[in-house]
């Protein structure tokens, strides 16, 4: 890796190869791909809406299986959502010469309404990058634009 590099300027996914040779938009679909493949995520039946560097949209159907009385989704499911919105937006613009071992460090979450009977909408995006730690902001909303919660994340990729 190259000085620049190393500071945390000049590469992203933007303009990076993988290690096999493949460009950024290779990458970010192999990203989307395996997030959504995980058990867990794949159970949820999660679909991006967008997926651009450091700007992520998901969405979750509305199942009554998720909700604590059949409408309002259980707190912990939100989470799981603004979570994985979080994690999405770190990856969506990271350079994998940088490493690919990943986990939250530390997540927020103010709960403010509801979306009841409604798909869940989770946007996030990127407000920080410094060496291995990503700080993003996620708002879940209903399909509406109407609040559900706010959170902030740090996530952290080596």
């Amino acid at each position: 890796m190259d000085e620049q590099s190393a500071r945390g300027q000049g590469t992203t996914a933007g303009d990076a190869r993988t290690p096999d040779g493949k460009g950024a938009e290779d990458w970010r679909a192999a990203i989307q791909h395996a997030m959504l493949a995980t058990p867990f995520l794949a159970g949820l039946g999660l679909r991006f809406e967008r997926f651009e560097p450091d700007d992520v949209v998901l969405r979750l159907a509305f199942r009554p299986e998720l909700t604590n009385d059949g409408q309002r989704y259980h707190g912990g499911v939100v989470a799981a959502v603004m979570d994985t919105a979080g994690a999405a937006a770190a990856w969506s613009n990271h350079d994998p010469a940088r490493g690919t071992r990943a986990a939250t460090v530390a997540m927020t979450v103010q709960y403010v309404g509801s979306a009841a009977g409604q798909d869940l909408v989770c946007a996030a995006r990127t407000i920080r990058r410094v060496r291995e730690l990503i700080f993003t902001e996620i708002h879940a909303t209903d399909p509406g634009g109407n609040p559900v919660a706010h959170g902030v994340q740090t996530y952290r990729i080596a």
